[in-house]
């Protein structure tokens, strides 16, 4: 069956249309089901306020630890831990380490380490989650802490800030109370106990519920309130309720799989397979150990005298820390293996033909959770658009692409005829999408600090003189077209050599690129002698004109033309110097030296 490709973008506004008449007509038949969505909608709307005013109030502080945190596994656990801990979501620190894995900032192992923490982390939540709901209403303390956050929200940013982290607190605290008393009332409406399977085939239904709720949710930390409610109101068994946290670890890896798999490059990839595999096996771990385990923590709850409530979150602790177990000894046999098994991508060729789409490589939402990172994307973003608008100029001036990846020749080859001109469709096809992208991307980043916002101004202006240096080949190609295909055309020698000028500009840019730090003064030297040597081509027209070799009208549209392409070469001195500012701003600063024994 064919769809109509206007009927694909109508599909989910229409889903959620029914979605939001089917959830209004069972609110209408059934007010403990109303009561227990909305409890669930402040809980959820809660810790969204929290992870914002964290995330916000942490901005690069979090980024910068993320970075030097990870030196060591344990270092990198440590993070992990107390990173989920503070900001009360797992999905949200995976998601950062995806992202900054993606941009080259921390390593694989490093990000290894802090999804074992993340893991661990999140059994935090459980504990607090427990210990609030033990019979105790909270909505005494929720208002004053609404109405000091609302006020909050009032005092500046900071207080905004800290004000949003209240409101959050607030929300979860009447959200827990709600989804309680719902729990309570539907348990009068619908018994619950009718629908329960005994055996292990039950405990594997309880599992796939914790993991579909998870997946639909998107928050362990949702399903467990549910879960808690559901056993402090008999709903549930406590071997229930420890089937649903297995699921809800599991849901939860697999909604940060999917994002990162999506939205990151092959290293952001890895890491989102392994916080998959190490849930999925930690997962069935537990239920291979299911008697014993379950035993153990029954055993220790009734010599304590622990509550099913905290049961459940002593289980969720349990049998996390039996999978980091497992799998710490195996993180650098992990990381190998990953590498083999979904290798980096081959790295992005210049573009075969002027038809070819041109894709961002590193531009993507995972990527906005931070302002590093998403500075990080941009800055290499900006360096991909580099590359292809090198390789644009290079076809705009009839040079074969990989000219450019072999060592640099005295002369380029004369073009093959016949020739074409396509100057248009590489700056439309290649150039100006990949550009505008580059643009709708930074107008999403929120950066405050001055030096940032300087890397992304530069990065802007690289971005922008690039794409004009296309624009300025542009302008070339045409004169070159005819004075090239015409063997017999008396420009034809002077076009041969504008092109190999160039070509050794280019070249010697490139050079600059790829210098060590001790050849580059060298290689930059090199690259201004070439520009300056173009820059006196027009002394040697004038001098074609004296001697009547060429008419006026020749040596006018030749000048034009020698103009267009002092511009490219100073265009591409501009970025170097440009690329060199952004180099030494991030640059991580020198270690001072120790001082001198006395």
């Amino acid at each position: 069956m064919n769809f109509h490709p206007r009927a694909v973008p109508l599909f989910k506004p229409l889903f959620f249309l029914a979605l939001g008449l089917g959830l209004l007509y069972s609110f209408w038949h059934s007010n403990a089901w109303l009561e227990l969505c909305y409890g669930l909608a402040l809980f959820l709307f809660g810790m969204q306020c929290i992870e914002e005013g964290l995330h916000n109030a942490a901005g690069g502080t979090l980024s910068r630890l993320m970075e030097r945190s990870t030196s060591t596994p344990v270092k990198g656990m440590l993070f992990g831990l107390g990173a989920t801990f503070v900001l009360q979501s797992s999905t949200l620190v995976s998601l950062l380490t995806i992202a900054f894995l993606s941009t080259g900032l921390i390593t694989l192992a490093g990000g290894i380490a802090i999804i074992f923490g993340t893991n661990l982390g999140a059994t935090s939540g459980v504990w607090l989650l427990a210990l609030a709901g033990q019979n105790v209403s909270l909505s005494a303390a929720a208002i004053p802490m609404l109405v000091l956050g609302i006020l909050a929200g009032f005092a500046g940013n900071r207080g905004k800030t800290f004000g949003r982290v209240l409101v959050g607190i607030a929300l979860i605290f009447l959200g827990i109370d709600a989804v309680k008393s719902g729990f309570q009332a539907l348990g009068g409406e619908m018994d619950m106990a009718s629908f329960r399977v005994q055996g292990f085939w039950g405990i594997l239904l309880f599992v796939g519920i914790g993991l579909a709720l998870t997946m639909v949710l998107q928050s362990s930390h949702a399903t467990l309130i549910l879960t808690l409610a559901a056993l402090a109101g008999g709903q549930i068994d406590v071997m229930q309720g420890f089937a649903i946290a297995v699921g809800s670890n599991v849901g939860s890896s697999l909604s940060t799989a999917i994002v990162g798999m999506l939205g990151s490059e092959r290293s952001g990839q890895r890491l989102a397979a392994v916080h998959l595999i190490f849930n999925t096996v930690t997962a069935l771990i537990s239920l291979i150990l299911w008697w014993p385990l379950t035993r153990l923590v029954t055993g220790l709850a009734d010599w304590v005298g622990m509550g099913v409530l905290l049961q459940l979150a002593l289980f969720h602790t349990l049998f996390n820390a039996i999978g980091l177990a497992a799998f710490w000894p195996l993180q650098k046999r992990l990381a190998d293996k990953l590498e083999r098994l979904m290798p980096d991508k081959a790295a992005a060729g210049l573009p075969e033909s002027e038809t070819e789409a041109v894709e961002p490589l590193y531009l993507n939402d995972n990527m906005l959770r931070s302002g590093d990172t998403a500075l990080q994307a941009v800055c290499r973003e900006t360096e991909h658009l580099r590359d292809v608008c090198l390789a644009a100029v290079a076809r705009i001036l009839y040079l074969p692409t990989d000219l450019l990846k072999q060592p640099e020749l005295e002369s380029p080859p004369a073009p093959a005829l016949p020739l074409k001109v396509h100057a248009e469709d590489i700056y439309k096809q290649q150039i100006k999408p990949l550009y505008s992208a580059l643009l709708d991307f930074t107008s999403k980043i929120d950066i405050e600090g001055e030096d940032e916002q300087q890397r992304l101004t530069e990065a802007h202006m690289e971005a922008w003189r690039m794409a004009e240096m296309v624009k300025e080949a542009k302008h070339l190609q045409k004169n070159l077209y005819h004075n090239l295909a015409d063997e017999a055309s008396p420009l034809r020698a002077d076009y041969l050599r504008l092109r190999k000028q160039l070509y050794r500009i280019i070249r010697r840019f490139q050079a600059v690129q790829n210098a060590t730090a001790e050849e580059r003064a060298a290689a930059e030297q090199s690259l201004r002698n070439s520009v300056q040597a173009l820059d006196k081509a027009h002394v040697r027209v004038l001098a074609k004109l004296r001697r009547k070799e060429i008419g006026g009208w020749q040596v006018s549209s030749l000048l034009n033309d020698l103009n267009y392409a002092r511009r490219i070469s100073w265009g591409l001195v501009e970025v170097l110097e440009l690329v060199v500012a952004l180099e030494e701003e991030s640059a991580p600063p020198p270690v001072p030296p120790a001082p001198e024994a006395a």
